[in-house]
C-alpha cells in the first residue's frame, strides 16, 4: 500500500515508517500537525506531540518526500475514550490534513502512526481513517517497550530528548541527550519507579535527528534553550527549545541498503512542504457520510421467518432464519436484510438496540459472497449505533440451502445493560489481526470474554499462515492469546470452551493434526506459565469441532474461544453446592447409567458458569433407543420412520440429560445464554421435523416438571453442519448440543 506517515518528529513515528517499509509498503508523503503560533513549543493536547515542531519542517528535505502540515485550530472537546466526530475538536484537524493528502495523492490508501500503548490516540487515528476510507497501520502497537527501544537504536534512529517529565529525569541534565546514551538509565528508572522506557506514560518526548529514512540529509542541532515548565523537586518538567540547527547533506553511498527508494516516489513533489488550510465543517461534511438508512422490508413473507430466544433476563440470545424447504432463496443480500431487520425489530420490542448486542454469529450459505454479506451487515451494525463498541463476530459458511434455511442465518447475544467492554483495534499491527470492519476482537461482559472467530492470520501482513491447517491453528492460538492478555487472562488457564471450525477443504488425514496442535500448544503454554506464576486455578476447558463447507479468506481453521475473565481473580471464587448424589427425576423412562457420562463434556466455573457439550454418536443412539420407554410413540404431529423414532428418543434423552446436568450443578433453564443443536446434512431428517421433536420434548418436560417454563418461541436453534464431534478425527455425531449458562 501507498502510505502517508503521521510524523511528530519523535522516534516512534520514524520507526513506524521503517516497519511499514519492512512489510513492503511505500511511504509517499508525510503529515504533521503543529501549533498555530510558531513561538509556542507545546500545546495542551491529549493527541499531538508538538515540541520540536520548528525542526520537523526539514523532514521533507531529509527524506525527499512531500510534507503536509496543518496548524492546529481545535482543542480537546471529546474526552471520552471512543471518539465521535466533534466540531472544534483537535482530531478534526487531522481529518482535514489527511483529507487534503488524499485529494492531492489519490493513490494513498493507508496511514501509519507510532502508537504503542495509547488507546486514546489509536482510536482517534482509526476513526479518522475510517471516515476517509484509509487503512490504519500501527506496527508498534502493544509491542514490548524494552525491545522496541533497543530495536530503534539498533536500526539507526538517532533521537534526542526534547521534553522530560518523570522522577529521575532532570531537564538540565537529560534534555538533548540521545536515546542510545540514556537507554541503560531509562531501564534503571523503570526498575526504581516503573516508568515506561519508551516514554508512553509521558515521561519524555524525543526528536529524531537522523535515521535510515533520511536519505538526503541529517539534522544537526547547533543551539537550544531549556525551558522549565515546572521546577518541582520530585519530577521537574522541562522542554528543549531549538535556537539554531542546520542540515548536513549525505552522500548517496551512505544510504542504507534495503530501504524503499522513497525518493523516486512523486518526483514532482520531492521536498515539497504544503500548509493545509480549510474549515472543519466543510471538510467533514464533504467526506463523512451519515450512517446508511435501514432498508424497509415491506412485503417480506413473514411466515418464512423463524425466531428462537433464550429466557434469561440479563443476557440472552436471539436467533433468526428463513425456513421453507420448498422456497428458493431470493439471494444472500435480501435474505440477510430480512433477518437483520427482524432481529432489529425484536431488539426494539425488548427495549434494546444494536448497542446491547455482545456477539453476532453470521452464518451464510456461500462464502464467495462474503463481501455482499459484509456490505449488508454494515448497514445495520455501525459505530454510530454502537457507541459502547461494536459486537464481536464470527462468520461461517453453513450448508443452509441444503436444508431449506435460505442464504443467511444470524444469532445475536444480547445484554440488558451497558457494562460491556469492547476491544476493537482496526489498525494493522504486529499484535493481532485487525478488525477493519464493524466488529471487535473481543467483548467482555460480566466476567465472560467472548472472542471473535480467529483465523490463522499473520497480523502485520494479514495473510494466512503457510503450512496447512495446523500452522493456521497455531497462529490463531497466538492471536487469541494476544487478545486475552488485554483482559488480563490467558487461553491456557482461563478458557471455558473452544469451538474449532474445520473447513471441508482440510483432507481427512490432516484433521488429526489440528487436535494435536491445539492440545500441544495449550499444554506447552501452561508449562511455560507454571514456571512464572501459580496456575493452580487453571480451568479444564471443553472442546467442540465442527466441519463446515468454507471459512473467510478460504481459511482451513477458525478458532472461537470463550474465557472466564473476572476483574479480580482472587475475589472470583464462588461456592458450588454438590448435588451429584441427589436423586434425579426419571423422565420418559430414562434411568441413570454410567455410560451417560460418555455423552458429555462440561466445565463449571465457581458455580457461576456452566458450559456443556453433548455428543451423540451412532453407537450412543442405539443405547439411548434401547433404554427409552417413551420412544417410538406416534403423537400425530409428524409421520415417524424408523430413523424418526430414533431421533425422537435422542431428542428426549438430550433434554433429559441437560436437565439432569442443570440440577446437579444447581443451574436452571432460565440461566441459559445459548443453546445450539448441530445436525449433519446427511441426517436426512427435515429441519422442521427435528425442530418439532425438540419442541415437543421441551413441552413434555414442562408438563412433567413445573421448574421448566416454556414460552411461545423455542429456546434453542438448529444449526446444519457437515459434521460435528468432540474430536477433530471423528466429526460424525448424529446430533451435537452446545449449551452455555451463567447466573449473572
Amino acid at each position: 500500500m501507498k502510505v502517508v506517515a503521521l510524523v511528530s518528529g519523535g522516534k516512534d513515528s520514524c520507526y513506524a515508517m521503517i516497519k511499514c517499509m519492512e512489510y513492503s509498503h511505500q511511504v509517499v508523503a508525510l503529515a504533521n500537525l503543529l501549533p498555530a503560533d510558531d513561538s509556542v513549543d507545546e500545546l495542551d493536547s491529549y493527541m499531538y506531540q508538538t515540541v520540536g515542531h520548528q525542526i520537523v519542517v526539514t523532514y521533507a528535505e531529509c527524506m525527499g518526500l512531500p510534507l503536509f502540515r496543518r496548524r492546529i485550530q481545535g482543542s480537546t472537546r471529546h474526552q471520552k475514550l471512543s471518539y465521535r466526530m466533534t466540531m472544534g475538536d483537535e482530531v478534526e484537524d487531522m481529518f482535514v490534513l489527511l483529507n487534503e493528502v488524499k485529494r492531492q495523492i489519490p493513490s494513498v490508501t493507508a496511514v501509519c502512526s507510532g502508537a504503542i500503548a495509547s488507546d486514546y490516540q489509536r482510536l482517534r487515528v482509526e476513526s479518522v481513517c475510517s471516515r476517509l476510507g484509509l487503512v490504519s497501520l500501527a506496527y508498534l502497537w502493544k509491542q514490548d517497550q524494552s525491545l522496541l527501544l533497543q530495536e530503534m537504536i539498533t536500526n539507526g534512529i538517532v533521537a534526542i530528548t526534547v521534553k522530560v517529565a518523570a522522577m529521575g529525569l532532570d531537564p538540565r541534565k537529560h534534555l538533548g541527550k540521545d536515546i542510545g546514551f540514556l537507554k541503560s538509565y531509562l531501564h534503571r528508572l523503570k526498575e526504581l519507579y516503573g516508568i515506561n522506557v519508551c516514554g508512553e506514560g509521558g515521561e519524555y518526548e524525543t526528536l529524531t535527528l537522523d535515521c535510515p529514512l533520511f536519505l538526503k540529509a541529517r539534522i544537526v542541532l547547533d543551539e537550544f534553550d531549556v525551558i522549565m515548565d515546572s521546577s518541582e523537586a520530585i519530577a521537574p518538567v522541562g522542554i528543549l527549545h531549538p535556537l539554531a540547527f542546520h542540515l548536513e547533506n549525505k552522500e548517496e553511498s551512505n544510504s542504507l541498503s534495503g530501504i524503499d527508494k522513497t525518493s523516486e516516489i512523486c518526483p514532482e513533489k520531492v521536498g515539497f512542504v504544503y500548509e493545509v488550510q480549510g474549515d472543519f465543517l466543510q471538510s467533514s461534511e464533504a467526506i463523512c457520510q451519515s450512517a446508511a438508512e435501514v432498508t424497509k422490508l415491506d412485503g417480506v413473507a413473514e411466515h418464512r421467518l423463524r425466531i428462537s430466544r433464550t429466557k434469561s433476563y440479563s443476557t440472552f440470545s436471539i436467533c433468526c432464519w428463513l425456513q421453507d424447504s420448498c422456497h428458493t432463496s431470493a439471494g444472500l443480500q435480501q435474505d440477510l436484510e430480512v433477518v437483520l431487520k427482524k432481529i432489529e425489530l425484536e431488539l426494539v420490542g425488548c427495549g434494546f438496540n444494536w448497542e446491547n448486542v455482545l456477539y453476532v454469529h453470521l452464518y451464510i450459505a456461500d462464502m464467495n459472497k462474503f463481501t455482499i454479506a459484509n456490505e449488508t451487515y454494515v448497514r445495520y451494525i455501525t459505530q454510530e449505533k454502537c457507541p459502547f463498541g461494536v459486537p464481536s463476530r464470527s462468520t461461517i459458511e453453513l450448508p443452509l440451502s441444503q436444508v431449506g434455511l435460505g442464504s443467511a442465518y444470524v444469532e445475536v447475544l444480547v445484554a440488558n445493560d451497558q457494562s460491556k467492554r469492547v476491544l476493537h483495534v482496526q489498525s494493522i499491527s504486529c499484535w493481532a489481526p485487525s478488525c477493519i470492519g464493524p466488529y471487535s476482537q473481543a467483548t467482555w461482559h460480566r466476567e465472560i470474554l467472548h472472542m471473535a472467530g480467529q483465523l490463522g492470520l499473520d497480523p502485520p501482513t494479514m495473510t494466512l499462515s503457510n503450512g496447512g491447517p495446523s500452522a493456521e491453528l497455531e497462529q490463531a492460538l497466538e492471536n487469541s492469546e494476544a487478545v486475552a492478555k488485554c483482559f488480563n487472562c490467558s487461553i491456557s488457564t482461563s478458557a471455558i470452551l473452544f469451538v474449532v471450525y474445520c473447513s471441508a477443504y482440510v483432507p481427512s488425514p490432516e484433521r488429526c493434526k489440528i487436535q494435536d496442535k491445539l492440545e500441544t500448544f495449550l499444554k506447552q503454554m501452561r508449562l511455560f506459565q507454571s514456571d512464572r506464576e501459580n496456575i493452580s486455578k487453571a480451568l479444564d476447558p471443553i472442546y467442540l469441532y465442527l466441519l463446515v463447507p468454507d471459512l473467510p479468506k478460504r481459511a482451513l481453521v477458525e478458532l472461537k474461544p470463550i474465557l472466564y475473565a473476572p476483574e479480580d481473580m482472587d475475589m472470583a471464587i464462588g461456592t458450588m453446592q454438590d448435588l451429584s448424589s441427589v436423586r434425579m427425576p426419571s423422565y420418559w423412562g430414562f434411568q441413570h447409567a454410567d455410560w451417560h457420562d460418555s455423552c458429555f463434556q462440561k466445565c463449571v466455573v465457581h458455580g457461576k458458569i456452566c458450559a456443556v457439550i453433548l455428543c451423540f454418536t451412532s453407537e450412543l443412539v442405539e443405547k439411548i433407543c434401547s433404554d427409552s420407554l417413551g420412544g417410538g410413540t406416534d403423537n400425530g404431529d409428524y409421520p415417524l420412520s424408523v430413523q424418526g423414532r430414533q431421533m425422537e428418543s435422542v431428542s428426549r434423552f438430550c433434554i433429559y440429560l441437560l436437565d439432569k446436568l442443570y440440577m446437579q450443578t444447581n443451574f436452571s433453564w432460565e440461566d441459559t445464554k445459548h443453546l445450539r443443536f448441530y445436525f449433519p446434512t446427511s441426517l436426512g431428517l427435515p429441519v422442521e421435523v427435528l425442530s418439532l421433536m425438540l419442541n415437543n420434548a421441551f413441552n413434555e418436560l414442562a408438563e412433567m416438571d413445573q421448574r421448566v417454563i416454556i414460552g411461545e418461541e423455542p429456546i434453542f436453534n438448529l444449526v446444519p453442519v457437515l459434521g460435528a464431534g468432540s474430536s477433530a478425527t471423528s466429526m460424525d455425531n448424529i446430533l451435537t448440543c452446545e449449551l452455555f449458562a451463567s447466573k449473572s
